[in-house]
Parts: C-alpha cells; sequence; structure tokens
C-alpha cells in the first residue's frame, strides 16, 4: 500500500489549505474521513466473507472425508457379519443334515427352543408415573386413612396454649 510518512501529510494538508481554502477545509476533511471509513468497512467485510467461505470449504472437507471414513466402517463391519452369517449358516446346515426332520416335527424347534412366558406383572406394584414430591406438594393422598385418623390428623390441638 501507500507508505504516508509525517512529512508527506503535512506538505499534503498545507496544499489544501492553499487550494480548497480555510473556510471549506473542515467539511472537506470530514468527508474524506467518512469516505475512508466505509472504504475500510467495506475491506473489512470482505475480507470475513473470504474467511467465512475459506472455513467453510475447509469444513465441507471434513465432512466428506468423515463420510468417507463412516462408509468404510460401515462396509467393513456388514462384510464381516456377512461372513459370519455364512460360516454360522454353513455350520448350522452341516449339523442338522445327518438328522432327517419331518414336517410334523417342525422344522428345528426342538427342545432347546424358548417358549413365550407372560410376564406376570402384578398392577399394585406398579409405581406411578407421576413423582412423589410433586404428590406432596399438591397434596394428593398417597396412603389410605379411616375417617377417624383423618379426623384426628387435622384436629386443632388443644394445649393449653396462648389465647
Amino acid at each position: 500500500m501507500i507508505d504516508f510518512g509525517f512529512d508527506k501529510l503535512a506538505l499534503i494538508g498545507a496544499v489544501a489549505l492553499i487550494v480548497i481554502g480555510p473556510e471549506k477545509l473542515p467539511r472537506v476533511a470530514r468527508t474524506v474521513g467518512t469516505l475512508l471509513g466505509k472504504a475500510q468497512r467495506y475491506v473489512a467485510d470482505v475480507k470475513a466473507e473470504v474467511n467465512r467461505s475459506i472455513e467453510l470449504e475447509e469444513l465441507q472437507k471434513m465432512k466428506t472425508q468423515f463420510e468417507n471414513a463412516a462408509r468404510d466402517v460401515h462396509t467393513s463391519v456388514h462384510k464381516e457379519f456377512s461372513d459370519v452369517r455364512s460360516d454360522l449358516e454353513k455350520s448350522v446346515s452341516d449339523a442338522a443334515s445327518p438328522v432327517a426332520m419331518t414336517p410334523l416335527q417342525g422344522g428345528y424347534a426342538d427342545a432347546a427352543a424358548p417358549v413365550y412366558k407372560h410376564p406376570r406383572k402384578n398392577w399394585r406394584l406398579k409405581r406411578s408415573a407421576v413423582p412423589a414430591w410433586y404428590k406432596q406438594r399438591q397434596g394428593v393422598r398417597m396412603h389410605a386413612q379411616s375417617g377417624a385418623a383423618r379426623v384426628a390428623r387435622f384436629r386443632p390441638r388443644s394445649g393449653g396454649g396462648t389465647a
């Protein structure tokens, strides 16, 4: 860029004072200052936009690298899974080939097959979805009380208190 020293600025100021005149010089200086400020802001905005575009390109490169790595891991895991599955199916077919199964036996169903058992849940033991602290704050009764116990609970205490 252009390098302005103190001596060059003094020379430009003296020429401007002679050419423009002392009455109009402050207004011209103010206008030049605002134009320089706008130019600096414009240059700063352009620099920021260029930096953003460079960062965006870097992020896109990182994204593609990450996607490629994830795809490679997925394919290797899928390949290993299919290899293990084929080996397992081969061993099952080798083990089941000498045994003659009829349709009445139900295929592979034998004593080792799991049988469905209904979970006997006790509805009295289930916990509520509303927390106990919320019920206490709202005054929800959580335990049944007899009428006499309720009356005794809310009866004012009779003590030799003050009147």
